[in-house]
């Protein structure tokens, strides 16, 4: 039995499904983690939730901000945006059931010494808060707040620097930014939402989040996708798996035991 995180799918399932065969997935064996985004750019995004969903604990997906952002338009508080390539799962018959099994999905998954989150953690929690953090914005998703958050989550309004001390809202707005979209951090810890870029490229007042020096969650290795222009690292306390699969490069897998990287090529796709 092997358990192997994957990156950032975004609808992209023939790849998916060539890099299950590379790394010779069997069902009933062994486990998959995806780190968020399963949909959006690529052209299979329907196919995708069909697929994980049908693994049932066999599988452990985390939300990704594309997946929120088709959550938004589903519950009809974001507009569709130019790239969007979500019109097939939204006009299909089982809409609403895979909408609401991705809707219950968590925003972070821990085992030992593990945890799994689609971008990073903010740099005062260490890896209980963020799992704590996560609990409670789950919560609000899955409840009646889920509205109130979708529509904002994505406003630089909506992401100040986590505190403790800020109201119940923005509280959660900022949690769940933090957890679906950070990249680089300021000095003062608080999150940019512009580079996207390489890291070696970020301006001298930006460092990527997971190298940030007052960074508090260094005892748990943080598995996250998210950041395409990264690409796919491993490291002793971080793994980044987002490899830029819509945008035509390729689909990464990290076994997790022994944390052997594995590829399959977008072909061309994006």
């Amino acid at each position: 039995m092997s358990t192997y995180a994957i990156g950032d799918v975004q609808g992209c399932r023939r790849v998916l499904d060539r890099l299950l065969r590379r790394i010779g997935f069997n069902a009933d064996r062994d486990r998959l983690w995806f780190a968020g985004d399963l949909v959006n750019r690529g052209p299979d995004s329907l196919g995708v939730l069909r697929f994980v969903r049908s693994l049932g604990d066999g599988a452990v997906a985390v939300l990704g901000n594309h997946d929120l952002h088709l959550l938004a338009r589903w519950m009809g508080v974001r507009r569709a945006r130019r790239n969007d390539t979500l019109s097939r799962v939204l006009r299909a018959k089982d809409r609403d059931a895979l909408l609401t099994w991705l809707r219950r999905r968590p925003l972070v998954h821990t085992a030992p010494g593990l945890l799994l989150v689609h971008a990073g953690l903010a740099p005062e929690w260490t890896a209980r808060d963020g799992e704590r953090q996560a609990r409670k914005v789950e919560r609000a998703l899955r409840g009646d707040d889920a509205r109130a958050l979708l529509s904002r989550y994505s406003e630089k309004t909506a992401w100040p620097l986590y505190s403790d001390d800020l109201p119940r809202k923005l509280r959660l707005l900022s949690a769940l930014n933090y957890m679906t979209r950070v990249r680089c951090l300021r000095r003062d810890g608080a999150a940019d939402e512009d580079f996207t870029g390489p890291p070696g490229e970020a301006p001298l007042r930006l460092t990527p989040w997971y190298a940030f020096p007052r960074r508090r969650a260094r005892r748990t290795t943080i598995v996250f996708g998210h950041w395409a222009a990264l690409g796919a690292h491993v490291s002793k306390r971080w793994i980044a798996l987002d490899s830029g699969c819509a945008w035509g490069r390729a689909l990464t897998a990290v076994r997790l035991e022994d944390r052997v990287l594995f590829q399959a090529p977008a072909r061309g796709r994006g």
